[in-house]
């Protein structure tokens, strides 16, 4: 089977400073503002893209590039917000599709050549059976984290099937959301691999 056109994952130690986690949220709110401000940007470009797929069948490269960037850098905060990864996210805007490497949160996307011009007034509705899995592991998530919580405060260690779910589960919604935001037409595997 293929790769899908957008490939997360995590390359840090799974070893963290039992202290982390009491202060990870409270250092990440400059990076939260930001992601804040990329999202309601990201809407705008997702719109325009629309149109642009509509009248040409591609999107042009400099909206896929700053989709990229958002659902990468959004990810690099999400890892350190979990406690997932020691070291504190740079504020890195590189809008390419392929993961620079300068990251242990690694996001990379593929461009698509063409697009279906009539897949983008449906993608949000056909995404429909994924919102709903998706919203179920989301409740997993938020045990997992709460139990990786007191693992790492007790062992200074995640335990790696808690961090792979929590992973696989940002993975699978990661490409659900290019799906939906019209960066790809292969429709996301019911997969947290």
């Amino acid at each position: 089977m293929p790769a899908y056109p957008l490939q997360l994952d995590l390359d840090a130690p799974d070893t963290i400073a039992r202290w982390r986690p009491l202060v990870h949220w409270l250092l990440a709110i400059p990076q939260l503002i930001v992601i804040y401000a990329l999202g309601l940007v990201e809407s705008i470009i997702w719109l325009l893209s629309f149109f642009a797929i509509l009248f040409t069948g591609q999107m042009p490269e400099s909206f896929f590039g700053f989709i990229a960037m958002t659902h990468r850098y959004q990810w690099r905060v999400g890892s350190y917000v979990l406690f997932m990864r020691e070291s504190y996210p740079a504020f890195e805007f590189s809008t390419v599709g392929p993961d620079p490497g300068t990251d242990p949160a690694h996001l990379s996307v593929e461009p698509a050549p063409k697009l279906s011009r009539g897949l983008i007034f449906v993608k949000w509705l056909l995404a429909f059976p994924h919102y709903i899995v998706l919203f179920v592991l989301g409740i997993g998530v938020y045990v997992v984290a709460i139990i990786g919580f007191f693992a790492v405060l007790i062992t200074g260690q995640w335990p790696d099937s808690l961090r792979n779910y929590i992973v696989g589960v940002v993975r699978w919604s990661n490409r659900v959301s290019v799906y939906v935001y019209l960066v790809t037409d292969e429709y996301p595997p019911f997969s947290l691999d």
